[in-house]
């Protein structure tokens, strides 16, 4: 049986947004990078939840598993919308929780969405596209994505036929998750404090 939901919350209860923020594939809530987005974005005065998919649950109480199939994921987050309480929510998420995000606003009535780092296809494998829900999504959406993603590259997702509520800004050499290589002049550490700036004012627009 999986553990029952736990949520983790941040920043102010009175704020004028609640953040839902949703893990990636391969770390759980606690992941340093989700922590520090949550941090940033509650610093910023905004309510923030974090929360973990099924899979995650079970694998926390030693039954580690693949993710979930995306229904179950989507299920997990409506669960987790619902227990915010009326209010203006944002969605967003670390790749696959960012994926689970956009597949969700336009039904859950959120305000925004965030993603760091979208998948928009498996490595390798830029024929396997997440892209097609992402032509008609109609909820502002803000995907803060590396230059040299391997999951999706600004080479490829430039031509790629997204939604015009969708804005990507791109981060100079960036991985996965942001981070630039060293001999790129660039640092993991400010890479990270501009995307969360820009997620938190997307947020609060």
């Amino acid at each position: 049986m999986t553990p029952p939901l736990h949520l983790l919350w941040d920043g102010p209860e009175n704020a004028a947004a609640t953040v839902v923020l949703a893990h990636g594939a391969g770390a759980g809530m606690e992941h340093p990078f989700l922590a520090a987005v949550a941090a940033g974005l509650a610093d910023a005065g905004l309510r923030v939840v974090r929360f973990e998919f099924p899979y995650q649950r079970d694998s926390r109480a030693g039954h580690r598993r693949a993710p979930d199939r995306l229904p179950v994921l989507r299920d997990c987050m409506r669960e987790v919308v619902a227990s915010c309480g009326p209010g203006r929510v944002v969605l967003m998420g670390k790749s696959m929780g960012g994926r689970v995000a956009t597949t969700l606003a336009d039904e859950l009535g959120a305000a925004a969405v965030v993603v760091f780092g979208y998948p928009f296809h498996p490595p390798r494998k830029p024929e396997q596209l997440r892209t097609a829900h992402l032509e008609a999504l109609r909820t502002p959406t803000l995907i803060l994505q590396g230059a040299r993603d391997p999951f999706g590259t600004r080479a490829e997702v430039d031509a790629y036929p997204l939604s015009a509520a969708i804005t990507v800004r791109w981060f100079a050499d960036g991985d996965h998750s942001l981070a630039p290589r060293k001999r790129s002049g660039h640092s993991a550490e400010a890479h990270l404090a501009a995307a969360i700036a820009a997620a938190a004012a997307f947020a609060q627009r």
